[in-house]
């Protein structure tokens, strides 16, 4: 793809300002986790602070992080959706459609895998770079626009105050007639701080959580119950690719994650490619040896590999019911359309389907548990929380 070169210079800045961040004496962060689960692991020289979350929450919903000043990270991950957009496909800054639909941000600090269908970008640091910086498609459109952006970022008060907070090597809280003695805003903390914030949205506060974490009996109704334990049976096989902290792993990369909250996963998400965490679930045939559309093949476009085509990453359950539309293109509209695609085992079934997936046989009424049960993976609060809300809206 065209953005890879542009990606890869700045990929290799990225890394050289983690590990310089990493030297330094930072506050510890107080992560919002019920009990049993424990805190991400994070990439080296990458810590969690207040000053940088806050800092990357401004950069989040800046606009003129965007090559044109129309759009923001927030535009396309709108806290509402649970950081989705509504869209069966995003778009970008100059109207360009993405082939695929926004991911989820809840709960990416604990993802192996960061996108529907590259395994290599495996830290939000690096998978910025892509939104901000790429070319095919635009998304944010920034690559040529750098100077212009953070002259902008620059002039403002409130970035003059956050960047040195955020990175203190940078001195301290500069007045608008100071200069700083090299450059302050830069892409590195950028990315820095823009991962820092993601990593803070975390979501463990919906009814499961209260029942799982808390011991709340009467946090699930009877039918949320019966569709849990349908849900985690050998029957409906549905908890053999929807296991983890956020319902995302597959069984065979972390068995046993959702189960103690603490185990952890065969493949690192911080060196190995997580490969077991991408599947072909069946919605497409097309005639020829690539059987899905050409500018959608998943995991095969960064591998070539046939075998990996239609392999796109597992997306979170978690706050499913405000997602849709479903899938990596949004191409089913509703959560019962999908219990449905999975019932009939695909809806085009082909040779690089994975296993996992074979026609079901469901009542009527399991059929409502099961939705229930997704309903109950519904965290409220994340939907409104302040700390993950634009802090440049005006005050109601």
């Amino acid at each position: 793809m065209r953005y890879r070169s542009t990606v890869a210079v700045l990929s290799a800045l990225a890394a050289l300002a983690v590990g310089l961040a990493g030297q330094q004496r930072t506050p510890n962060y107080q992560w919002d986790l019920p009990p049993g689960v424990s805190p991400p692991r994070l990439p080296v020289g990458a810590p969690m602070t207040p000053a940088r979350v806050e800092l990357g929450r401004r950069l989040f919903y800046d606009t003129r992080l965007s090559g044109n000043g129309t759009q923001s990270c927030a535009t396309c991950h709108i806290q509402a959706l649970a950081f989705t957009d509504g869209r069966a496909r995003g778009l970008g800054s100059t109207g360009e459609r993405h082939p695929r639909s926004a991911m989820s941000l809840v709960n990416v600090a604990y993802r192996d895998a960061l996108t529907w269908g590259d395994p290599t970008l495996l830290t939000l640091e690096e998978q910025a770079l892509v939104p901000l910086f790429g070319t095919d498609p635009i998304e944010l459109g920034l690559a040529g626009h750098e100077k212009r952006a953070y002259a902008a970022l620059a002039a403002s008060p409130v970035y003059r105050r956050l960047f040195p907070a955020a990175f203190p090597r940078v001195g301290s809280t500069m007045d608008d007639d100071e200069q700083p003695a090299e450059p302050f805003i830069t892409t590195e903390r950028i990315t820095l701080a823009l991962a820092a914030f993601q990593r803070s949205i975390v979501s463990f506060r919906s009814p499961y959580d209260r029942y799982r974490f808390h011991g709340d009996e009467k946090a699930l109704s009877p039918a949320a119950r019966r569709g849990m334990e349908l849900f985690f049976s050998r029957r409906a096989r549905c908890g053999g690719c929807h296991l983890g902290r956020s319902f995302s792993q597959t069984l065979s990369a972390d068995i046993s994650l959702n189960l103690d909250g603490g185990s952890k996963a065969a493949t690192s998400p911080l060196t190995d490619p997580p490969v077991f965490n991408f599947h072909n679930t069946g919605l497409y045939n097309l005639p020829g040896p690539v059987p899905y559309p050409p500018d959608n093949t998943g995991r095969h476009a960064h591998t070539g590999n046939l075998e990996h085509v239609g392999q796109f990453r597992i997306p979170t359950l978690r706050n499913v019911v405000v997602t849709a539309p479903y899938m990596h293109d949004g191409s089913i509209a509703a959560l019962s359309e999908v219990l449905d695609h999975y019932v009939a085992g695909g809806r085009a079934p082909n040779p690089q389907q994975s296993d996992a997936i074979e026609p079901l046989t469901l009542r009527g009424d399991e059929r409502r548990d099961l939705l229930a049960f997704l309903q109950s993976l519904t965290d409220d609060a994340l939907l409104r929380d302040v700390r993950w809300s634009d802090p440049w809206a005006p005050a109601p």
